[in-house]
Protein backbone atom coordinates (compact mmCIF):
# COMPACT_ATOMS: atom_id res chain seq x y z
CA UNK A 1 0.00 0.00 0.00
CA UNK A 2 1.68 3.28 -0.96
CA UNK A 3 1.38 6.27 0.86
CA UNK A 4 1.02 8.71 -2.08
CA UNK A 5 -2.23 10.93 -2.79
CA UNK A 6 -4.51 10.03 -5.34
CA UNK A 7 -5.07 12.89 -8.32
CA UNK A 8 -7.80 14.44 -8.45
CA UNK A 9 -10.82 13.89 -10.40
CA UNK A 10 -10.33 12.15 -13.28
CA UNK A 11 -7.51 12.25 -15.91
CA UNK A 12 -7.93 13.66 -19.76
CA UNK A 13 -7.66 10.34 -21.35
CA UNK A 14 -10.24 8.65 -19.34
CA UNK A 15 -12.29 10.98 -19.56
CA UNK A 16 -12.38 10.98 -23.42
CA UNK A 17 -12.88 6.85 -23.47
CA UNK A 18 -16.12 7.56 -20.79
CA UNK A 19 -17.38 10.41 -22.82
CA UNK A 20 -17.16 8.81 -26.18
CA UNK A 21 -19.17 5.89 -24.92
CA UNK A 22 -21.57 7.98 -23.80
CA UNK A 23 -21.60 9.87 -27.06
CA UNK A 24 -21.85 6.37 -28.59
CA UNK A 25 -24.71 5.20 -26.59
CA UNK A 26 -26.83 8.32 -26.61
CA UNK A 27 -25.92 8.88 -30.73
CA UNK A 28 -27.37 5.14 -31.15
CA UNK A 29 -30.06 5.31 -28.71
CA UNK A 30 -31.28 8.69 -30.26
CA UNK A 31 -31.55 8.07 -33.46
CA UNK A 32 -33.32 4.58 -32.93
CA UNK A 33 -35.82 6.33 -30.58
CA UNK A 34 -36.26 9.00 -32.85
CA UNK A 35 -36.59 6.89 -35.91
CA UNK A 36 -39.32 5.06 -34.27
CA UNK A 37 -41.14 8.33 -33.06
CA UNK A 38 -40.98 10.03 -36.55
CA UNK A 39 -41.72 6.55 -38.69
CA UNK A 40 -38.98 7.35 -40.67
CA UNK A 41 -35.11 5.64 -41.35
CA UNK A 42 -32.02 7.06 -40.44
CA UNK A 43 -30.92 7.26 -44.26
CA UNK A 44 -33.85 7.56 -46.39
CA UNK A 45 -31.80 6.83 -49.53
CA UNK A 46 -32.51 2.97 -51.01
CA UNK A 47 -29.95 0.57 -52.25
CA UNK A 48 -27.13 1.54 -49.89
CA UNK A 49 -26.63 -0.92 -47.87
CA UNK A 50 -25.60 -0.85 -44.37
CA UNK A 51 -21.44 0.30 -44.82
CA UNK A 52 -22.12 3.97 -45.52
CA UNK A 53 -24.14 4.19 -41.20
CA UNK A 54 -21.94 2.35 -40.39
CA UNK A 55 -18.84 4.29 -41.53
CA UNK A 56 -20.62 7.68 -40.11
CA UNK A 57 -20.82 5.79 -36.56
CA UNK A 58 -17.18 5.04 -36.90
CA UNK A 59 -15.99 8.53 -37.98
CA UNK A 60 -18.02 10.47 -36.15
CA UNK A 61 -16.94 9.64 -32.87
CA UNK A 62 -13.09 9.26 -33.82
CA UNK A 63 -13.45 12.81 -34.68
CA UNK A 64 -15.21 13.83 -31.40
CA UNK A 65 -13.02 11.88 -28.76
CA UNK A 66 -9.99 13.61 -31.09
CA UNK A 67 -11.61 17.33 -30.55
CA UNK A 68 -12.18 16.24 -26.80
CA UNK A 69 -8.63 14.93 -25.83
CA UNK A 70 -7.54 18.55 -27.55
CA UNK A 71 -10.14 20.83 -25.78
CA UNK A 72 -9.09 19.07 -22.84
CA UNK A 73 -5.20 19.72 -22.23
CA UNK A 74 -6.56 23.32 -21.42
CA UNK A 75 -6.25 24.18 -17.21
CA UNK A 76 -9.02 23.84 -16.37
CA UNK A 77 -10.97 22.74 -19.51
CA UNK A 78 -14.16 25.09 -19.98
CA UNK A 79 -17.82 23.74 -20.78
CA UNK A 80 -17.55 25.50 -24.49
CA UNK A 81 -14.96 22.36 -25.40
CA UNK A 82 -18.22 20.35 -26.24
CA UNK A 83 -19.00 22.67 -28.75
CA UNK A 84 -16.45 21.56 -31.03
CA UNK A 85 -16.98 18.38 -30.05
CA UNK A 86 -20.72 18.86 -31.03
CA UNK A 87 -19.42 19.99 -34.46
CA UNK A 88 -17.05 17.20 -34.83
CA UNK A 89 -18.70 14.55 -34.65
CA UNK A 90 -21.98 16.05 -36.95
CA UNK A 91 -19.38 16.81 -39.82
CA UNK A 92 -18.02 12.86 -38.68
CA UNK A 93 -20.86 11.49 -39.05
CA UNK A 94 -22.15 13.27 -42.54
CA UNK A 95 -18.65 12.43 -43.76
CA UNK A 96 -18.48 8.96 -42.68
CA UNK A 97 -21.93 8.42 -44.40
CA UNK A 98 -20.53 10.25 -47.79
CA UNK A 99 -16.95 8.11 -47.94
CA UNK A 100 -19.03 4.68 -46.82
CA UNK A 101 -21.41 5.43 -49.98
CA UNK A 102 -18.45 6.22 -52.04
CA UNK A 103 -16.41 2.98 -51.02
CA UNK A 104 -19.86 0.37 -51.68
CA UNK A 105 -18.96 1.58 -55.09
CA UNK A 106 -22.65 2.45 -55.20
CA UNK A 107 -24.32 5.51 -56.99
CA UNK A 108 -21.96 8.62 -56.12
CA UNK A 109 -25.34 10.72 -56.27
CA UNK A 110 -27.39 8.24 -54.00
CA UNK A 111 -24.31 8.59 -51.59
CA UNK A 112 -24.13 12.09 -51.79
CA UNK A 113 -27.67 12.38 -51.04
CA UNK A 114 -27.78 10.10 -48.06
CA UNK A 115 -24.73 12.63 -47.05
CA UNK A 116 -27.12 15.55 -47.56
CA UNK A 117 -30.19 13.94 -46.13
CA UNK A 118 -28.19 13.24 -42.96
CA UNK A 119 -27.16 16.66 -42.71
CA UNK A 120 -30.11 19.14 -43.15
CA UNK A 121 -32.23 16.08 -41.45
CA UNK A 122 -32.82 15.36 -38.11
CA UNK A 123 -30.46 12.84 -37.84
CA UNK A 124 -27.82 15.22 -37.87
CA UNK A 125 -29.08 17.23 -34.85
CA UNK A 126 -29.72 13.97 -33.02
CA UNK A 127 -26.21 13.63 -33.37
CA UNK A 128 -24.98 17.29 -32.84
CA UNK A 129 -26.64 17.13 -29.52
CA UNK A 130 -25.14 13.38 -28.30
CA UNK A 131 -21.74 15.40 -29.06
CA UNK A 132 -22.84 18.00 -26.97
CA UNK A 133 -23.97 16.47 -24.03
CA UNK A 134 -21.17 14.13 -24.09
CA UNK A 135 -18.76 16.57 -24.97
CA UNK A 136 -19.79 18.41 -21.61
CA UNK A 137 -19.95 14.93 -19.40
CA UNK A 138 -16.29 14.74 -20.61
CA UNK A 139 -15.46 17.86 -19.19
CA UNK A 140 -17.25 17.85 -16.33
CA UNK A 141 -15.43 14.61 -15.57
CA UNK A 142 -12.14 16.37 -15.86
CA UNK A 143 -13.40 19.20 -14.00
CA UNK A 144 -14.76 17.43 -11.19
CA UNK A 145 -12.61 17.68 -7.98
CA UNK A 146 -13.84 14.56 -5.97
CA UNK A 147 -12.36 11.56 -4.86
CA UNK A 148 -13.05 7.88 -5.98
CA UNK A 149 -14.48 5.71 -3.74
CA UNK A 150 -12.52 3.59 -1.01
CA UNK A 151 -12.68 1.15 1.37
CA UNK A 152 -13.01 1.77 5.10
CA UNK A 153 -9.54 0.95 5.63
CA UNK A 154 -7.96 3.05 3.43
CA UNK A 155 -9.30 6.11 5.05
CA UNK A 156 -6.78 8.85 6.18
CA UNK A 157 -8.67 9.58 9.86
CA UNK A 158 -9.86 6.97 12.77
CA UNK A 159 -12.97 9.61 12.88
CA UNK A 160 -14.05 8.35 9.18
CA UNK A 161 -13.75 4.96 9.88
Amino acid sequence: MTDAPRPAGVTPPVAVVFATVTFLALAIGGLGVASLALDADVIPVRGLGPLPGVAGMLLAPGLFAGILLWGLRAEPPGYLTAVPCAVGAYVGEVLGIAIGAAVTGGDSARGLAAAGSVALGWPGGVIAVAGLAAGAFGVLLVRSRGEGPRWRWERENEDDR
